[in-house]
């Protein structure tokens, strides 16, 4: 009798401190989104914020919002592949105790941790030093892509463990080869939890500053090609904050960057849509 007493509270107490946590969670997000919102919907009419050309005068956030698209999809090209490919091959095809997934999976795990500033110098040191790309487009998104990896690759793996064993069984039975189940079976069975972690890899890409600050650089112009430098949204907003002249423009650079990063997920999510109908 006791010790259903004893678990009847502590089964309250838990779920006390869950609903508790997920209302501090909720309360957060929430003020932070409304604050930004109040402080920066006004000042989007601010003259000369949307103009296509950057000056001192109206720290325009065009060009920043151009790098950042373009930044984020070539970094997606370069992640996505080894990402998924890898993930594929640590669940569908290496062998249970085999010590190089052990490795791969130490790897990842201790690569999630390390802060965004020694990709940062890492990349400066080997794509815009090493290698000559110099301060560009292509060398922020394959630092970004690099700082991104671990939590594709984790999350993919996640998600096509979580497919039950008996999709593949029947997928063999029916005659199909190992290669057209990973692809016509699993991975879209998974596609859920593969789009969990694109999101939260976009998410890392448009807020990142100090590894793009080293390898991207901070012009203020829209990128000619993947070759030229140029400063996404959130090195804009850090830069005219620092200014400390333009503190308006700054919050309404944030509504932007937020409106960009529920664009990007929603379309994430529409993809995600159309290749689990398929």
């Amino acid at each position: 009798m006791k010790n259903r007493m004893h678990g009847k509270v502590s089964s309250l107490i838990l779920r006390a401190a869950m609903y508790l946590a997920a209302g501090i969670t909720a309360a957060a997000l929430l003020f932070i989104l409304g604050y930004i919102m109040v402080k920066g919907i006004p000042n989007l009419a601010s003259p000369g914020l949307f103009a296509w050309k950057y000056t001192s005068e109206n720290v325009s956030l065009v060009p920043a919002a151009i790098n950042t698209l373009m930044l984020v999809a070539l970094a997606l090209v370069m992640t996505l592949p080894f990402g998924i490919g890898a993930a594929i091959y640590l669940t569908e095809y290496a062998k249970k105790g085999n010590k190089l997934v052990g490795v791969i999976r130490i790897t990842t795990e201790t690569l999630s941790g390390i802060p965004s500033i020694i990709y940062g110098l890492f990349g400066m040191l080997f794509f815009v030093m090493a290698l000559k790309w110099q301060y560009s487009i292509i060398a922020g998104a394959a630092t970004i892509a690099i700082m991104v990896l671990p939590v594709i690759i984790r999350t993919t793996e996640e998600a096509l463990l979580a497919v039950p064993d008996s999709f593949r069984e029947a997928s063999f039975a029916l005659g199909a080869g190992k290669l057209r189940t990973i692809f016509k079976i699993v991975l879209p069975s998974a596609m859920p939890g593969i789009l969990s972690g694109v999101i939260l890899a976009i998410g890392r890409m448009v807020g990142e500053t100090a590894a793009l600050l080293y390898t991207s650089g901070a012009v203020a112009e829209v990128a000619k090609g993947v070759t030229s430098p140029g400063r996404t949204l959130a090195i804009h907003m850090y830069t005219i904050s620092s200014e400390a002249f333009h503190t308006d423009q700054t919050f309404a650079t944030a509504v932007v960057l937020l409106v960009v990063v529920f664009a990007l997920n929603a379309l994430a999510s529409f993809v995600a849509k159309k290749l689990t109908k398929k």
